[in-house]
């Protein structure tokens, strides 16, 4: 995030944020198999909440 800021420019700077964001995405992914967590259910009743919540401000 700081490269994409200008702060800490580096040459493989998509690739390095790619392979970070991956990291957490492994990371959650563990985390919900860990606790039983339906994380794909989560997801689309959070997208559906968020939608809904859009749909009222616009």
């Amino acid at each position: 995030m700081q490269g994409k800021a200008g702060v800490r420019p580096r040459d493989d700077l998509d690739e390095a944020l790619a392979h970070e964001l991956a990291d957490c995405l492994w990371s959650v992914l563990t985390l919900a198999d860990s606790y039983g967590v339906d994380l794909q259910g989560a997801f689309t009743a959070t997208m559906d909440e968020l939608e809904q919540v859009l749909s009222e401000e616009g």
